[in-house]
């Protein structure tokens, strides 16, 4: 047998990128994002009063979404992994940028003005920062030995440090987390997760001091006890979780909530979406999302497992962890069990920056899932 023949034996037929393939696509993920899509409409809807200003200008955002979805889906992982670090300098020098020529908003720099629309440079460092990461240590040999892992934790400071300069602490800490999630899924071992661990207990006092702002730490002191400003700092958590108690075990039915609907709850439309699909569509609600993001999730686990590249699978596990982060992070914080952050619920809050990037991510998880196959893992 010739060697040609025992690596066309060995591939998955249905993973090789032939040219009469006219798309790259991962069906079961595209249908999962699809289903999700259409129900964060519905709910957005009526978080938003009803207004379809909201959702026209949401779908828009998901329509742009899905089309770089489809076009990152058609290169090859190894492009991905090539550009890496221009996507990666890109984003940092954006972060710059928006330092000195940034619009604010609610006491916050985040944003560039590009006419049409604002531009949040570190939503883009979402996908940037793992996929450095994951570049640089694909190279490697891994478990990534002490020298390695400084200069790791080098490439993820600094755009960390930039974002908390915003300020803009909760995407800083999601970005970190997500860059630490490659190191993780690299190998890192026990005695280094263990001092981390430590480290990080140690460095809580520095960051409540030095690092936090006075807002931020209002945050944390309302969390322990909303109830000390009702009408104030309390007020987002106090009417969030009534919101989500009221609604029951089925809701109160679609656009009929009270709590959205008479203007009780702010941020209804971004942020604390999750409180308006829990009083309208109850707990049966919750479960049906919360089984739809594990569908989602699972999924991408899976082509990480398939990967047939270490690029591959570090940044398709880190994507797919980071995600669980979001979701995680906004329904705690909207349900009294984390400090409120601004972290928006994934595929269902409403935001144009953030939407395009959540699908650049599943576009390279398509990318992943498309390669050539020697080995494949069914779920």
């Amino acid at each position: 047998m010739y060697t040609n023949d025992f690596v066309r034996r060995m591939q998955s037929p249905g993973g090789e990128r032939r040219h009469g393939r006219s798309l790259h696509m991962d069906i079961p993920l595209l249908m999962i994002l699809i289903a999700l899509c259409i129900g964060g409409l519905l709910v957005l809807y009526s978080a938003s009063g009803q207004s379809l200003f909201y959702v026209k200008r949401q779908a828009l955002f998901m329509l742009a979404g899905f089309a770089a979805m489809v076009v990152v889906a058609q290169f090859p992982v190894r492009f991905w992994e090539r550009w890496a670090v221009l996507f990666y300098c890109i984003g940092l020098i954006s972060l710059v940028v928006v330092l000195f020529f940034g619009v604010g908003a609610k006491g916050a720099q985040r944003w560039l003005d590009l006419g049409l629309t604002r531009f949040q440079p570190s939503e883009l460092m979402k996908v940037a920062v793992p996929m450095m990461v994951s570049a640089y240590l694909g190279k490697r040999y891994i478990p990534p030995r002490f020298t390695h892992i400084l200069a790791t934790l080098a490439l993820i400071l600094m755009p960390v440090l930039l974002i908390v300069k915003q300020p803009d602490l909760g995407t800083a800490i999601l970005i970190f987390a997500s860059g630490c999630f490659v190191l993780f899924l690299a190998g890192l071992r026990k005695r280094y997760l263990i001092s981390a661990f430590l480290m990080a207990l140690a460095a809580i006092p520095s960051l409540w001091f030095f690092v936090m702002r006075d807002y931020q730490k209002q945050r944390v002191l309302t969390l322990l006890s909303p109830e000390d400003d009702k009408l104030g700092a309390g007020w987002n958590i106090i009417q969030s979780t009534t919101a989500i108690g009221s609604g029951g075990l089925n809701g109160k039915g679609w656009t009929l909530g009270t709590q959205s609907q008479l203007n009780f709850l702010p941020e209804s439309h971004t942020d604390f979406i999750i409180a308006v699909l829990a009083e309208e569509f109850g707990l049966i609600g919750v479960l049906t999302l919360c089984a739809a993001y594990l569908l989602l999730i699972g999924r991408c686990m899976v082509i990480a497992l398939n990967s047939q590249s270490q690029f591959g699978r570090l940044i398709a596990g880190s994507l797919s962890l980071t995600f669980f982060i979001y979701v995680f992070v906004n329904m705690s914080m909207v349900s009294g069990i984390l400090p409120v952050v601004g972290v928006p619920l994934p595929l269902i809050s409403y935001g144009g920056t953030a939407i395009v990037t959540l699908f650049l991510g599943f576009g390279i998880l398509m990318a992943i899932s498309t390669e050539p196959k020697r080995i494949r893992i069914e779920l």
